[in-house]
């Protein structure tokens, strides 16, 4: 008979607050990745090999098709369901969200980006403690938190400060004052574990500041060196601060491992093995993306800036040694960086710059090395030192080249400075256009080529080039020399003056060009090898003085420039603002309205007061007349006509009164 399948496990349902946060994403990413049971892989072959009598342990066939199911809330409720989460909550009340709690085994409560989802976790957890004998499963509360609950902790040898704190210190940790409600919570998480762990077990992860994929705390430095706007990257106080770090990637193996192995400490510190400060930090970043310099400035001047938080400020300022034992002794992780960010700059920056949308180049480790900055002393001044000594014997060649050249200068000393330049932080960040350089094959393969000689090209084969500096596109705007003449013809005298656009000046560089372009080994023909196939463009279809058609025209072959952008998450978090901007002017210019128009109502009450006024004033005369002159006779002719009775009392009043008054008006005229 055959043997029956083994059981695969169960998919296992994955609660995770702010799927759309730093963290959210890429921890909830990483565990949709992860089969149930991964991370015991290993460990149970290891095991396996040590025990040899051990046969019945088949780890091979352990079934590990399970995998984590994603759910969650999210940060902005006006933000698309992640591609990972098979469902997302916006929840409207407590009960519904426990009744989504409920659903899953694991519930993961992350707390280092938003301080307001402190509450939200500790009420969690306590009331899914209340109905553990509701429970039809066991479930696992895991707490993110963050190494800032240790802050204020003071050494265990106060005789010698450098021995790093454990997991097994955390009793004796003191949090920074600006994270009291964290430890608050860690407290709380913990004491929740002591009842019954089998159903509801609680774990809590102190994490380190964490980066990579996008970056988290240091983004702000990332930015401000990418975009080159400042010479020296600012490092706030003396920098000699020791700041404990994780790759964010790594924090979510750690949660795995949590899941997985259900470790008997129930508090789990999740930092890699570097120890770097503040200012090594910085610098590294300043050296890879930046412009390679630092610049110590006074740590109130960190307050000036609008994207540092109170509380990133305070986690760039610890200063704590600390080593994660359990890490390294019971969980098996497959980490990504775990000797941290500055050994492992050249895949942050990869990392960095995909999760951005940036321009982003394939670059080979060689190329790397010889590029990136050594050793140097402090702040770089002696690498600077280096710097200007080569540069002034750079200068010195050029101008004994120059002077035996008749002030050209020579070829090679151009390539130089081109390919220094497209190695500056600045182009590899955003890009470059060349125009006018280089003009020939050899001043292309000069310029591109590899530095090494072993990386020549080889016969049959694409060329080998730098990739580092190599264009990735490459436009050839053309015309006919007719109508490149008649351009220049049509041009102002004054513009031709102060250019190389004279006729026979002109006509002698056209015929050169036409010439270089006519051979075999044309600067084009050089990236037609690299298979970086030249683009071309009539600029004679165009009738277009400034180009703007042309412009057009590349950006639609080549698509828009790649710069700087938001995330998702600083995109939604701009249009909130804009539209609660929005809101606020809209509110008042309807106040404004409001009062503009209960002015103008007063304003014509005012009016309407004014002319009722007028108009008793203008009446006085007239009413005095009809009470001395009209009145009597009316009284007069109405007891007349009672004591008559005629047939037609109208006609009566009219022929008795109306010639009096008549008289009476005449007299009031005259």
């Amino acid at each position: 008979m055959a043997a029956a399948a083994p059981l695969r496990p169960p998919n296992r349902r994955v609660f995770l607050n702010h799927l759309d946060s730093y963290c959210g994403r890429n921890v909830g990413e990483y565990l949709s990745r992860c089969a149930v049971g991964a991370s015991l892989e290993s460990v149970e072959e290891e095991e396996e090999e040590k025990d040899e009598n051990n046969s019945a342990a088949d780890v091979s066939s352990r079934p590990k098709e399970g995998v984590y199911e994603i759910v969650g809330t999210l940060s902005n409720s006006g933000s698309p369901k992640p591609s990972f989460a098979e469902e997302t909550y916006a929840v409207s009340s407590q009960k519904e969200l426990l009744s989504h709690l409920f659903e899953c085994e694991i519930i993961i409560y992350n707390i280092t980006e938003d301080a307001n989802q402190i509450e939200e976790a500790t009420w969690a957890a306590t009331e899914l403690h209340m109905e553990i004998e509701h429970f039809t499963k066991p479930k696992l509360f895991i707490l993110i938190s963050t190494i800032m609950s240790w802050a204020n902790s003071k050494p265990s040898d106060p005789e010698d400060p450098e021995i790093p704190f454990t997991d097994e210190d955390y009793s004796r940790r003191k949090s920074h004052p600006s994270f009291i409600d964290h430890i608050n919570a860690e407290k709380l998480i913990l004491s929740l574990a002591r009842t019954n762990k089998h159903k509801f077990s609680t774990y809590v992860v102190a994490s380190g500041h964490q980066y990579g994929a996008g970056e988290g705390v240091f983004h702000y430095f990332f930015k401000m060196g990418w975009l080159s706007e400042t010479p020296a990257i600012p490092v706030f106080g003396d920098g000699n601060n020791i700041i404990p770090t994780i790759h964010v990637l790594d924090l979510a193996a750690v949660l795995q491992n949590i899941a997985d192995h259900r470790p008997k400490s129930h508090y789990i510190l999740a930092v890699d093995v570097s120890m770097h400060t503040l200012k090594e930090i910085i610098k590294c970043i300043s050296k890879n993306v930046g412009p390679g310099k630092i610049e110590k400035v006074p740590k109130e001047n960190a307050f000036l800036s609008k994207e540092l938080t109170q509380m990133h400020l305070d986690m760039l300022l610890v200063n704590l040694r600390m080593e994660a034992m359990f890490l390294k002794d019971i969980f098996n992780i497959k980490w990504v960086a775990q000797a941290g960010l500055v050994e492992n700059i050249e895949q942050i920056v990869k990392e960095y710059k995909k999760s951005r949308g940036l321009l982003e180049k394939v670059v080979a480790p060689k190329e790397l090395d010889s590029d990136s900055v050594g050793e140097e002393g402090e702040d770089g001044e002696e690498d600077e030192g280096n710097n200007v000594e080569a540069a002034q014997e750079l200068l010195a060649e050029i101008k004994e080249s120059m002077d035996q050249n008749a002030g050209r200068l020579d070829d090679q000393y151009v390539v130089k400075l081109v390919k220094d330049k497209l190695k500056s932080m600045p182009c590899r960040n955003q890009g470059y256009v060349l125009d006018g350089f280089p003009e020939t094959y050899d001043q292309a393969k000069d310029l591109f080529n590899p530095e090494s000689e072993d990386e020549e090209e080889i016969k049959g084969k694409i060329p080998k080039c730098n990739d580092l500096i190599i264009p990735e596109f490459v436009i050839s705007l053309t015309a006919s020399d007719e109508y490149l003449i008649n351009r220049i013809i049509n041009l102002p005298e004054r513009i031709v003056a102060e250019t190389h656009y004279t006729q026979d000046r002109f006509l002698q560089s056209l015929k050169l060009f036409r010439e270089l372009n006519t051979d075999d080994t044309t600067l084009l023909n050089y990236f037609d090898e690299l298979e970086i196939h030249p683009q071309f463009i009539d600029v004679a279809i165009f009738e277009d003085p400034e180009n703007r058609m042309i412009v057009k025209k590349i950006i639609k072959e080549i698509g828009e420039p790649r710069n700087y952008r938001l995330t998702d998450e600083e995109k939604e978090n701009s249009e909130r603002r804009a539209a609660e901007e929005r809101l606020v002017k809209e509110a008042q210019e309807r106040a404004e309205r409001k009062a503009n128009w209960e002015e103008w109502n007063k304003c014509l009450e005012e009016v309407k007061r004014q002319e009722q006024e007028l108009l008793e004033f203008q009446s006085i005369p007239l009413r005095n007349y009809l009470m001395k002159n009209v009145m009597p006779l009316l009284m007069q002719g109405i007891n007349e006509c009672c004591k008559i009775r005629p047939d037609d009392p109208v006609d009566f009043l009219n022929q008795l009164i109306v010639p009096a008054i008549l008289v009476s008006s005449n007299y009031f005229e005259n």
